[in-house]
């Protein structure tokens, strides 16, 4: 149903601000600021103590919708009189006030007023935010029960909790057409969510500015907020979480919730997501259902990913490479090439032998699989997440409500900033707009802002490589090959290498917190100094913005270690130096086993290491900064901690809460997509961390939090175009991971064409990967110092070291250039890249085409309520007009009585007309 005519919203504060200064003048004052009586200690109605653990006004009969704190402080004359004015503005829309005095306060300074919107302002504001409304019950029969729905009996909630509301058909609230809608009680026609939503979109618009001086910037309950006239603003809880209301009246949605929900205990049970839309609203509702999805979805990639572990340890022995670098006759006769000048000294191949043993976990065969199987995985979550968007777009009536809300989302920030007005050419209406060249100034200063803070990344990780480079020589210097050596237990199970990586990737993640707390301030300034039109706008603005700069943030360590660590090295007598050869710092070298081990410490000190800390957050940061009031709340009876007091001591969900809650997420998303092949039991962790996120992020909005205001969303909104570009560029990572980071493709090449002997083994392929070099050509500034370490100087007798390439022997023609099999190699890795990113994304693409965004259920059933609200609303309208032409006929006829008589085929005449 569309409404043919409506006022604006300006139009509309205007007639309530005018109806209602003829209400405060005609009503005996019953909404005037007189009106607001305080309540007493004791104070009782009709011989009955009022309970002030209550959800109502001290008549016991209206609903509190918003509470307004504030206190007195110095500065105190100019605030009261903007509170005053902003008071008096509300009063005259026609919302209804209570003070609380601060008297009656628990801290005995603390003001507390009240917020009740009738039934007339709910429904004139219902029809301007086209809130959708039932208007029949729905006759479409349910889905038919799944026959195996037993097997998930025990993660099931009962269906009261389930679903809290029947099912009806709905349309926009009309005021002109009310007995449309099935209207019961207005009282509670209106959801708690619904009115509070209202509430505040009323708070968020009126002035507070006298008649006599009218300045724009004074409106709204956000400015009177930043500038401390009030301390808070917020929606009540409708009881308290641990126990039911005393009220009969009292949903108890909020214990229902912690019941069900919020305890860890129910960890396995489904979640209540039509009981959390109604409470919290559609924003908060999706937000959990995806999370939800994605936790279900993350439980087959875990599974897989656990697989393809166990495949590593159980072929622990078939692993012919380790046996090598392990066996002294082999490995512990073959003396390394120094890896960094002076310091560093010639080492013995089996030194290596644990991080080889741990490589083979992750790199084998089964990597392969498991990386394509993570592209396919990805296109599934995605597209069965549309579908799963698609159906809870239909159940919680959001199918039409990006195109009927966009206008309605305009920023209270963008009308006051913007004072330039232009005729929109739909609505025919003047509006606020802002000119090409101060939104091109904006957008500039924006992406050069976005720009400097990425570069400042940039170079903290050009910092952290350096440092890696600078401290690994004083590592290999401590942890020499020495049999006098104090550390040689220690050194024997840490390599440098290790050590380095371990160290370096702490110290980065440590700068990636605090980058992370300055930026985001940065990032909220900028976001508002282009002063997005909509809500819808501003969200996705500030989401771009951070993701890009966590991206960088998140992942340039591992994208360094997976793809530039070791590749740009050189060789004995012409190395690769990060600064120029000046600077002394010498390109890293990768293991003999490859850099996939050290890729997968980093994922997982980075990827373990923000989950950590953000649990640490979400969980103990709240409860101990709640500690106090949640043990006043429990130990103060009922009759003294008032409702109100209760949900003032918990903590204020921020704007940006969501999304801090959706970027965690889709930050892990990228850790699990981007860089799975180097660490399988990704998936796993992510798994683990996610049960638990579901529900701490429960318990924090359910016990910790204030009700935040109900707030509509259709969808997951930026956060999907984000999900969709990491899906593709996991594919594309992956691929060059496999083929670059990991030593697969090298072994394959060997096996099937370099072996020696009939028999396809992977004998010799350590010998045959490591060159050698004469080391009487070692430049002298590449020289190990023989005072660092005499004993290999003194004890054995070296004329050749080895490093890890394929290059031609010394004495050879073409002597320290590459051979014909790295040159195979290459071309190797290249096709299995091409191969493998085409299978893939064949395969993507044929699924997101074999599977429907929109459920067809889901059509059918938008379709059938859709000619149905026609035909309820034409019959309506048929039957409003037969009413009123006969009211007119009935009053035609009384005065036709009393004048000659006409046909008497009129009335006859009309009927059949109608």
């Amino acid at each position: 149903m569309k409404r043919v005519a409506g006022k604006t919203r300006d139009a509309t504060l205007i007639e309530m601000n005018r109806r209602g200064s003829q209400v405060g003048e005609d009503n005996n004052g019953l909404n005037s600021t007189s009106d607001r009586e305080r309540w007493q200690p004791g104070h009782s109605e009709g011989g009955k103590e009022l309970n002030r653990d209550s959800v109502y006004f001290r008549d016991g009969a209206r609903r509190i919708d918003f509470v307004l704190s504030y206190v007195d402080d110095k500065d105190g004359d100019k605030k009261q009189e903007r509170r005053k004015a902003f008071e008096a503005s509300l009063e005259k829309v026609g919302l209804e006030l209570e003070l609380e005095d601060k008297s009656n306060s628990d801290d005995g300074k603390t003001y507390f007023l009240k917020v009740h919107a009738p039934w007339d302002v709910l429904a004139t504001y219902a029809d301007v935010l086209k809130v959708k409304v039932p208007f029949k019950a729905s006759d479409i029969p349910k889905a038919r029960q799944d026959p195996l729905s037993w097997v998930t009996l025990p993660f099931r909630l009962p269906e009261r909790i389930m679903r809290p509301e029947p099912d009806y058909f709905t349309s926009p609230f009309d005021k002109a057409k009310m007995d449309f809608f099935l209207i019961h009680d207005k009282e509670t026609f209106f959801p708690p969510s619904t009115r509070n939503r209202i509430v505040y979109y009323i708070l968020t618009r009126c002035p507070y500015y006298t008649d006599d001086c009218q300045e724009r910037d004074k409106t709204g309950i956000k400015r009177l907020l930043s500038n401390g006239t009030y301390t808070s603003a917020f929606p009540l809880h409708d009881c308290r979480y641990w126990k039911k209301a005393r009220e009969s009246r009292c949903e108890n949605e909020r214990h229902l919730l912690y019941k069900h929900w919020a305890r860890f205990l129910t960890f396995y049970k489904e979640q209540p997501l039509n009981l959390i839309r109604k409470y919290y609203g559609e924003k908060i509702g999706i937000y959990f259902a995806w999370l939800g999805f994605y936790t279900e979805m993350l439980f087959f990639a875990a599974v897989m990913g656990v697989i393809c572990f166990l495949y590593g340890v159980l072929s622990y022995e078939d692993n012919v490479s380790s046996k090598e670098i392990c066996d002294s006759k082999i490995g512990g006769i073959i003396v390394m090439c120094p890896l960094c000048d002076k310091k560093c000294s010639y080492w013995k191949l089996n030194s290596t032998c644990l991080s080889s043993w741990q490589s083979h976990l992750f790199d084998n065969e089964a990597t392969v699989f498991f990386a394509i199987f993570m592209g396919i995985w990805v296109t599934l979550f995605l597209e069965f997440w549309k579908r799963r968007q698609a159906r809870l777009e239909y159940e919680w009536d959001l199918v039409d409500f990006e195109e009927e809300q966009q206008q309605l989302q305009i920023r209270p920030e963008f009308e006051l900033k913007c004072t330039n007005r232009r005729l929109n050419r739909i609505t025919q209406e003047m509006e606020p707009f802002l000119p090409l060249p101060s939104k091109c100034a904006r957008f500039c200063l924006s992406g050069a802002t976005v720009l400097f803070w990425i570069c400042l990344i940039l170079a903290c990780i050009m910092g952290v490589i350096a440092y890696r480079l600078a401290v690994y020589a004083a590592f290999a210097s401590i942890m020499k090959d020495s049999p006098t050596n104090h550390i040689q237990l220690v050194g024997s199970l840490i390599t440098p290498q290790l050590a380095t990586s371990v160290t370096a990737s702490c110290i980065n993640f440590i700068l990636i917190l605090v980058l992370n707390f300055l930026y985001e301030h940065v990032a909220i300034w900028i976001t508002d100094m282009e002063i997005p039109k909509t809500h819808l706008e501003y969200e996705n603005k500030l989401t771009m913005k951070m993701f890009m700069f966590q991206f960088v943030n998140f992942y340039s360590s591992c994208f360094y270690v997976a793809f530039f660590k070791g590749k740009f090295v050189g060789h004995p007598g012409d190395y690769r130096y990060m600064f120029g050869r000046w600077s002394g710092l010498r390109n890293e070298e990768c293991d003999p086993g490859g850099c996939l081990i050290e890729l997968s410490t980093q994922l997982v000190i980075v990827m373990a290491g923000k989950q950590l800390v953000g649990n640490v957050q979400e969980a103990l940061l709240p409860l101990v900064r709640n500690w106090w009031g949640s043990r006043k709340a429990r130990k103060h009876p009922e009759k003294v901690y008032s409702r109100w007091e209760q949900d003032h001591d918990l903590l204020s969900f921020s704007q940006f809460g969501l999304f801090h809650e959706y970027l965690e997420m889709v930050i892990q998303f990228g850790f699990i997509t981007l860089f799975v092949a180097s660490f399988p039991l990704a998936p796993l962790l992510a798994l683990f961390n996610n049960i638990l996120e579901v529900r701490v992020d429960a318990w924090k909005f359910t016990t910790q939090y204030r009700r935040t205001v109900a707030a509509k969303a259709r969808n997951i909104g930026a956060w999907q175009e984000i999900l969709n570009v990491v899906a593709i560029l996991s594919v594309v990572t992956n691929a060059f991971i496999m083929a670059f980071t990991s030593d697969m493709i090298p072994r394959l090449v060997y096996l099937y064409a370099y072996h020696p002997g009939s028999e396809a083994t992977m004998r010799g392929y350590i010998n045959n990967s490591l060159s050698v070099y004469e080391i009487s050509q070692i430049p002298a500034p590449n020289r190990p110092d023989e005072s660092e370490n005499p004993t290999w100087f003194n004890q054995t007798l070296i004329t050749t070291c080895r490093y890890r390439d394929y290059r031609y022997p010394p004495g050879h023609d073409r002597q320290y250039s590459h051979t014909m099999q790295f040159w195979h190699i290459l071309a190797a890795k290249l096709a299995f890249i091409i191969i493998m990113e085409h299978v893939v994304f064949v395969v993507k693409f044929f699924v997101a085409w074999l599977i429907p965004d929109v459920p067809s259920e889901v059509k059918a059933r938008v379709k059938r309520e859709r000619y149905l609200i026609q035909e309820y609303l034409h019959n309506y309208e048929v039957e409003r007009l037969k009413l009123q032409l006969s009211q007119s006929l009935c009053f035609s006829t009384e005065t036709a009585s009393l004048l000659p008589s006409e046909s008497p085929d009129k009335h006859h005449i009309l009927s059949e007309c109608l």
